[in-house]
């Protein structure tokens, strides 16, 4: 695709003063890595690659403005002027690669968090959070004018750390929107009832920023689409809030998001969900505003749907957030019109939204450099400084990304991967329901392969003397991990395969079509991810009968952190899976399965003509061992060492490539 197909992604724009030079934003999202509440160096190093890498506006992950708003370990230090030259390594950094820098200021009000604040929730009128089984405190008018003052404090600290501008937020139902919306503000004093008074906060917060701050500081506002919620604010009334800020220009862009507390997982929202959420509200948002841009975001994660959203008049900027901590140099390659060499988001949430839902700084499965730029030098590769011959057994995901970057670093890469396909078991999960990002990866790998003339060979089982006929100066082993001989079950460990006679099937082979179950499946999860739900979703999709047999709790355990579980659940109810779970296989007959719950040992009888087993895998480390045996020296990476997610996979691979 030439550069020209995206022509209105790459027109400039002005924004108060200053001018963006193209249209791509990496919008706000909590990193999680501030050290004691502030920003170190992998701040500078996470933001810095995004503005080398093009984009035009970065907005800082958000600044509690108050103690009742801290909600990550990770979270920077509110109300507190010592954070302003910490800040400014950051700004600098960003600004001088060209990027305007903006920092969002939050208050999370009733959806607080104890476990890290510290402090009770404060909110219009005490109600429950959405975050955790915690109440709120009805906040006094001296603490609704604290609140206040300690937005505009903050917005005086990012002024004085060289931010040219902040983004108010009041999205998802925070506290600014808790205010708006009547279901949650039920006050009757100046703060509450009438659109005049439940929007009094928000005004007095943008008003007074702009009086402390001055006229060449971009102020921003942030909002987002619940419309499947009852009690959220429909686009209409949102319309009529935001038309109120703009008459009195109190803000120079809106921001437009989607999902919210009362449906957490269409904020960050997975490939089970439409592209371009954030682009309805945003169309209607830009037919009511008469000053400021309106920036489109959710779930826009290429420069094609960027293109669309802009070209369609849907928005004056876009932001993508998750595809630039994929890929930080997606707005340059898009500028050099070489989108090809973009590495696409897979939309999974396992290592931005996933890890960071685990109190981590956030990551990449795709791109490991995420959150290490500061010590592993960004997504750009310094030249080693000797070439060598390099061999890379196995085509999965570590081993591409290792020969990728030892190509890239001026090494000479051979791959040998056994079969006649690249990607390894990788390529099956790619073939699960609406998990085909996962090929266009592949795809994207074939093709910088090709480019940096990686010499890849097709169906060489490579055994330890073809490792020494090839003679190269470095071994790298990634042969991966292969389905467990039995059925053994976490939950039985004294039994090392489900007791009976009958055969049971591994999910790989059903998902590489080598075996062929009868209408009738039952499916025992024993990891609680996607090999073992996507695997019942694909069964189910192609008119199988499934049983979906857990030790868990709930289906789908592990994606949680992902926000990827409940919509995965829907998906597969609406396909008429049933659901068993706190239960295990206690025998198989090759005709039904007794099924036992593992909260009082009743048991079931389930007919069925196959039984499918989605386990941890064995690590295929025999190729391994023989080099050992033989005094030939290698790096073991990926599954064969351990079975493992494919992110720490394509860590292995990048790690020991950097190393060469």
């Amino acid at each position: 695709m030439s550069e020209g197909a995206f022509k209105r992604l790459f027109t400039p724009v002005a924004l108060r003063g200053k001018t963006l030079r193209n249209r791509i934003v990496f919008g706000a999202h909590t990193a999680n890595m501030a050290v004691e509440g502030l920003p170190t160096g992998r701040h500078v190093g996470y933001y810095a690659e995004r503005a080398i890498g093009g984009a035009a506006m970065i907005v800082v992950e958000p600044m509690p403005v108050h103690q009742a708003a801290v909600l990550t370990r990770g979270n920077f230090r509110p109300a507190d002027d010592s954070v302003i030259p910490h800040f400014r390594k950051v700004t600098d950094a960003i600004r001088s690669n060209g990027a305007v820098a903006i920092q969002q200021l939050y208050h999370v009000g009733q959806h607080a968090d104890a476990d890290n604040s510290f402090h009770a929730g404060w909110s219009p009128s005490g109600l429950p959070s959405y975050h955790d089984s915690d109440g709120s405190h009805r906040m006094t008018e001296a603490e609704i004018e604290e609140t206040i003052d300690g937005f505009v404090q903050a917005a005086r600290r990012c002024r004085e750390a060289g931010f040219d501008g902040v983004e108010v937020w009041a999205a998802y139902h925070s506290m600014l929107d808790q205010f708006w919306t009547p279901w949650s503000n039920r006050r009757d004093d100046r703060w509450g009832g009438s659109l005049e008074n439940r929007t009094r906060m928000s005004r007095e917060v943008m008003r007074r920023i702009r009086r402390e701050c001055g006229d060449d500081f971009i102020v921003g506002l942030a909002v987002n689409d619940e419309p499947g919620v009852e009690v959220a604010l429909k686009r209409e009334a949102l319309a009529e809030i935001v038309e109120l800020h703009d008459r009195d220009a109190l803000m120079d862009y809106v921001t437009c998001g989607s999902g919210s507390y009362f449906d957490f997982y269409k904020i960050m929202p997975t490939f089970l969900y439409p592209e371009k959420l954030g682009a309805d509200l945003a169309a209607v948002l830009k037919s009511t505003v008469r000053h400021a841009l309106v920036t489109a975001e959710s779930h826009i994660r290429t420069p094609e749907n960027a293109e669309a959203v802009l070209s369609e008049g849907r928005a004056d900027l876009v932001s993508i957030v998750r595809g630039q901590i994929a890929d930080p140099h997606l707005a340059a390659k898009a500028a050099a019109g070489r989108p090809e060499d973009i590495r696409g988001c897979l939309s999974c949430n396992q290592m931005c939204w996933g890890r960071r839902s685990r109190d981590y700084w956030i990551s990449c499965v795709i791109n490991p450099s995420a959150g290490r730029e500061w010590e592993w030098g960004g997504d750009r590769f310094a030249p080693a400084e000797r070439p060598k011959r390099v061999l890379v057994v196995g085509g999965g995901p570590a081993g591409l990304e290792a020969a990728r970057v030892a190509a890239e670093r001026g090494h000479r890469v051979a791959l040998a991967e056994a079969s006649d396909r690249l990607g390894g078991q990788f390529r099956l999960a790619g073939m699960q329901p609406r998990r085909a990002q996962i090929l266009d990866l592949i795809e994207w790998y074939e093709r910088q392969l090709g480019r940096l003339q990686v010499d890849v060979r097709y169906g060489q089982y490579v055994e330890a003397e073809d490792v020494e006929r090839e003679g190269a100066d470095h071994v790298i082993i990634a042969t991966g991990s292969l389905p467990p001989d039995g059925a053994f079950q976490r939950a039985l460990p004294q039994f090392d395969n489900i007791p009976g006679a009958g055969p049971v099937l591994s999910a790989e082979a059903v998902m590489a079509r080598e075996a062929r179950p009868g209408k009738r499946v039952v499916l025992l999860d024993d990891g609680g991810n996607w090999k073992g739900c996507g695997t019942a979703w694909r069964l189910a999709e192609d008119g199988h009968d499934v049983t979906l047999v857990t030790p868990d709790a709930l289906v789908g355990k592990e994606l949680q952190r992902m926000a990827a579980d409940a919509p995965l659940r829907r998906a597969l109810a609406r396909l008429g899976v049933r659901f068993m779970t706190e239960s295990a296989v206690v025998h198989w007959d090759g005709r039904s399965a007794r099924i036992a719950s593992l909260l009082d040992d009743s048991e079931q009888e389930v007919e069925a003509d196959a039984l499918v087993f989605a386990a941890t895998n064995m690590a295929e480390s025999s190729l391994s061992f023989e080099l050992e045996s033989r005094g030939i020296s290698y790096d073991a990476i990926g599954d064969c060492t351990a079975s493992r997610q494919a992110a720490f996979a394509i860590h292995d691979g990048r790690k020991v490539a950097l190393a060469l």
